[in-house]
């Protein structure tokens, strides 16, 4: 018994590494297509993603709200997001994640008539509001917010 422990300590302690660096990279390539995409430094940022009763919200602000370049390059880039997605286009998140599947980009496209996108401007950067009207698409959860006032 003592043999296989050890022999799976050697195993895990061997592939760790590689492990960690592949997801560093990982996720080092993410922040990099993100920038190009978005226009902003990544590390720079913070980005939040809200579920409520009626949809969702995708808050991105500044790190430092001394940061203007970066808190403006959120502000032109959501308006655009917004828009975009109201026409069911997907392409931007598809191109960060590198994935031609990012889930629940299907549904959204599909059922895009029923979701309204809006841009709000906040104080350290903007958020995109996802509303449905549609009860069949709604959460049904207690602990969710019934509304946006609950974002901090």
């Amino acid at each position: 018994m003592r043999v296989v422990s050890a022999l799976c300590v050697v195993v895990l302690v061997s592939v760790a590494p590689e492990f960690l660096v592949a997801r560093q990279d990982h996720h080092g390539s993410l922040d990099q297509r993100g920038a190009m995409v978005m226009g902003f430094d990544q590390e720079l940022t913070t980005h939040h993603f809200f579920l409520f009763t009626d949809g969702g919200a995708i808050d991105v602000s500044v790190k430092d709200p001394s940061d203007v370049q970066n808190r403006d390059a959120i502000r032109s880039h959501l308006p655009h997001i917004a828009m975009m997605f109201g026409e069911g286009n997907f392409d931007a998140p598809m191109l960060v994640h590198d994935s031609k599947n990012v889930p629940g980009t299907g549904v959204m496209t599909a059922r895009r008539d029923a979701i309204k996108y809006q841009y709000v401007e906040t104080p350290n950067g903007g958020r995109v509001d996802m509303v449905t009207w549609r009860r069949s698409m709604r959460f049904s959860s207690s602990r969710l917010p019934t509304t946006r006032q609950a974002i901090p």
